[in-house]
């Protein structure tokens, strides 16, 4: 199974590859793609270009085996939205199980995003959340959803899409507002991003 985790990554840190590391151990994934969007439909524009962001997702993961970067969002024009990432990923790996990796909070406003009734129809959703989070459908969503949650994790790689799963992963309270405030003000960011990412951000003055 492949996995897809999109983003702003601005930049990129060390709670987004965590949570990564874990899901893609959890449920044996093939590969876990970072996809940094171009335009963020639902929030303002980020502070570092496209490309900077890009470039900080391919040296986040670089030594990694199964993490990857993918610059798909990029190269097309208007908002990043996920239903057209997912379709096109679809027209690439046939029928290859698919998981969308999308945060509680995320999850919770579905509804809002762009045609998102047809997200199931190109992956499966990967609902990630700390432990001691009541794991729920949203109730707009729950005439769509509530049948397709599973207990079992091996029903996702037996299926292309269309299914529902709650992964705990290890909570990490680190936010790429405070990442991008600590370079303003000064203040190491180290241990926070990746080496090579604190390096980028420092050669290209990013956040300053």
């Amino acid at each position: 199974m492949i996995g897809i985790l999109g983003g702003t990554f601005d930049p990129i840190h060390i709670g987004h590859l965590r949570t990564g590391v874990e899901v893609s151990d959890a449920l044996a994934l093939r590969e876990l793609r970072y996809i940094p969007c171009r335009m963020p439909p639902h929030r303002g524009e980020p502070l570092a270009t496209p490309e900077q962001r890009l470039a900080m997702v391919a040296a986040a993961v670089e030594r990694e085996e199964t993490l990857v970067c993918d610059g798909r969002e990029l190269q097309r024009e208007g908002p990043s939205y996920t239903v057209d990432t997912l379709s096109d990923i679809r027209d690439e790996v046939g029928e290859e199980a698919v998981g969308l990796i999308v945060g509680a909070d995320a999850f919770e406003g579905i509804t809002s995003w762009h045609r998102w009734s047809q997200l199931i129809e190109f992956a499966h959703l990967i609902v990630v959340h700390w432990p001691g989070w009541e794991a729920r459908v949203p109730p707009g969503a729950a005439a769509l959803l509530s049948g397709r949650l599973i207990q079992d994790r091996a029903d996702l790689a037996a299926s292309p899409a269309g299914l529902v799963w709650f992964q705990t992963v290890t909570p990490l309270q680190i936010s790429a507002t405070a990442i991008r405030e600590n370079v303003r003000y000064g203040k190491s960011i180290r241990f926070l991003v990746p080496d090579n990412v604190e390096r980028y951000i420092d050669d290209h003055q990013l956040y300053c």
